[in-house]
C-alpha cells in the first residue's frame, strides 16, 4: 500500500508539466497572425485571409510561462552527473504584437527566465510583416498583395515545419511533447522572406546575414568572413473535405561559408527541455544534437568557418481526430580543416489522436531518429522514443505528461555520449 501510495503520489507530481499563456489585448486585433494558445495549432504560416478589420494601431501583449517537472535518469560514462527528481526552472515569455497599419503587423519576443540565459531578460528577436501596402497610398498593388507577403527582421527563419512544433522555451503550447526534435532547425539572424501563396500552394525564398550574434567587424580572414545563407519552401496545403486535411511541403538552405553554423545550434533559450542530461561541462544540449560543421572561437587558433546545405521535407495529413507529422531531413557539411563534406540524416514521425469537446486532450506517441558521419570518421546513431499526452484546461491552459528513452551508439571513446542513454 505504502509502494502504491508513492508511485500515485509521483504520477500526480510528474502531471504537473502546466504551461500557461495569456494574451492582453489593449484594443483590437491583429491580422495574418498566428495565435499562441490552443487555436494556434496546426496553423503552420498564418493564413492571407484574414476576418480581422483594421481599426487602428493595436497591441496584443502574450504572457507564457511553463513550469515543469523532471523525473529522468542516465547512464554511461562514468563523468555523467546523477541527476535528480525535482522541478526545473520556470520558464517565461513576453511577446508583443502590434498591429502598425491595415496588413502591417510587428513582432517581439522576449525571454524572461530560461535555464540558457539564467533569470535575465533576454530579447530574442523580432520581425515585421507586410500583408497590404495601402500605407503608400490605398490599395497599393493590391492585386499582388492577394498572395504576398514580406517578412523582415531579426527572426528564426521559416526552414522545414518542424519549429511551428517546437518549444521556444516558455512557449511550449504547441509542442504535443517536452523535447524538441533531436536535429533542432532553429536559429535567429538578421534577414527576410519573400512569399507566394495562390488557394492550397505555398512558395517562399529567403536570405539572411548568417549571423545570430550581431556586429560590424570585418574579418581580417577572408576564409572567416559570413556569406548570406539562401533558404526557400515549397508546400501544398488543403483541407479535403471536413474529415481530412493534408499538407506537404519541402524546405532547402544553404551557406557556402561562415564563422559559425548555427542551424542545429542556436537555440540560447535551453529549450531542449530534458535539463542536465549528457551535460559536458557547459556543453549541454539537452538530448539534442549538432552535427558541428564549424568550430567556434572557442577553438584552440581561433575560429574555423563551416558550410551547410540542408532539406527537409514535412507530411502531415489530419483524419478526424487522428494526426500525423513527420519529418524527413538531411544535412551536410564540413569546415575548412576538413577534406570530405559529412552528412547527417534525420527521420522523426508522430501519430496523435486528438479527442473530448473541442479536441481538449490528446494522446500520442513520437520516434526520431539522427544518423551520420563525426568529424572522426566515427559513424553514430541516436534514437528517441517518446510517449505522451495532453490536456487543455482551456484554450490558454494546458498540462501534458510524457515518458521519453534516448540512446546514443557510435560514438568515440572519450565522448561523453559514447554508449549513454538517458530515460524516464
Amino acid at each position: 500500500m505504502k509502494t502504491l501510495l508513492i508511485k500515485f503520489t509521483t504520477l500526480a507530481i510528474v502531471f504537473l508539466f502546466v504551461t500557461e499563456s495569456a494574451q492582453a489585448q489593449i484594443t483590437g486585433g491583429i491580422q495574418y497572425y498566428r495565435p499562441m494558445d490552443k487555436t494556434g495549432i496546426n496553423m503552420f504560416e498564418p493564413s492571407k485571409e484574414t476576418d480581422v478589420e483594421f481599426d487602428g494601431f493595436n497591441v496584443h501583449i502574450g504572457l507564457q510561462n511553463t513550469m515543469q517537472f523532471q523525473a529522468l535518469s542516465q547512464s554511461g560514462n562514468d563523468d555523467l552527473n546523477e541527476l535528480g527528481t525535482n522541478f526545473n526552472l520556470p520558464t517565461s515569455n513576453i511577446d508583443f504584437d502590434a498591429q502598425l497599419a491595415n496588413g502591417v503587423r510587428m513582432h517581439l519576443r522576449s525571454w524572461v527566465a530560461s535555464p540558457g540565459q539564467g533569470a535575465s531578460f533576454h530579447i530574442k528577436g523580432g520581425y515585421i510583416q507586410f500583408d497590404r501596402l495601402d500605407f503608400v497610398t490605398e490599395g497599393f498593388m493590391e492585386d499582388l498583395m492577394d498572395n504576398v507577403r514580406v517578412r523582415i527582421g531579426h527572426m528564426d527563419f521559416n526552414y522545414g515545419d518542424a519549429h511551428f512544433r517546437r518549444s521556444d522555451n516558455a512557449h511550449t503550447m504547441h509542442n504535443p511533447f517536452v523535447g524538441n526534435y533531436i536535429m533542432d532547425a532553429y536559429t535567429n539572424e538578421i534577414g527576410g522572406e519573400v512569399y507566394y501563396m495562390s488557394g492550397p500552394f505555398l512558395g517562399m525564398v529567403g536570405m539572411t546575414n548568417s549571423r545570430m550574434n550581431q556586429n560590424i567587424l570585418k574579418q581580417e580572414d577572408e576564409d572567416l568572413q559570413d556569406k548570406p545563407t539562401f533558404f526557400g519552401k515549397l508546400g501544398f496545403d488543403s483541407q479535403i473535405n471536413e474529415d481530412l486535411r493534408f499538407r506537404l511541403t519541402g524546405s532547402a538552405l544553404t551557406v557556402s561559408q561562415t564563422e559559425a553554423v548555427y542551424l542545429y545550434g542556436g537555440d540560447r533559450a535551453a529549450s531542449g527541455r530534458y535539463y542536465g542530461v549528457l551535460d559536458a561541462g557547459g556543453g549541454d544540449t539537452e538530448g539534442r544534437f549538432n552535427p558541428d560543421f564549424s568550430v567556434s572561437g572557442f577553438a584552440p587558433g581561433g575560429p574555423i568557418a563551416g558550410e551547410v546545405t540542408a532539406f527537409q521535407i514535412n507530411p502531415f495529413v489530419r483524419f478526424r481526430g487522428l494526426e500525423f507529422f513527420g519529418v524527413i531531413e538531411n544535412a551536410s557539411g564540413k569546415n575548412t580543416t576538413e577534406d570530405d563534406t559529412r552528412s547527417f540524416t534525420q527521420l522523426g514521425g508522430e501519430l496523435l489522436y486528438r479527442f473530448g469537446q473541442d479536441d481538449r486532450f490528446y494522446i500520442g506517441t513520437r520516434y526520431n531518429t539522427v544518423s551520420g558521419e563525426m568529424a572522426n570518421g566515427n559513424d553514430i546513431d541516436i534514437n528517441r522514443l517518446n510517449i505522451g499526452g495532453g490536456w487543455f484546461l482551456a484554450n490558454n491552459i494546458m498540462t501534458k505528461i510524457e515518458y521519453v528513452n534516448q540512446s546514443y551508439d557510435g560514438f568515440a571513446d572519450g565522448d561523453i555520449r559514447n554508449n549513454a542513454e538517458f530515460s524516464g
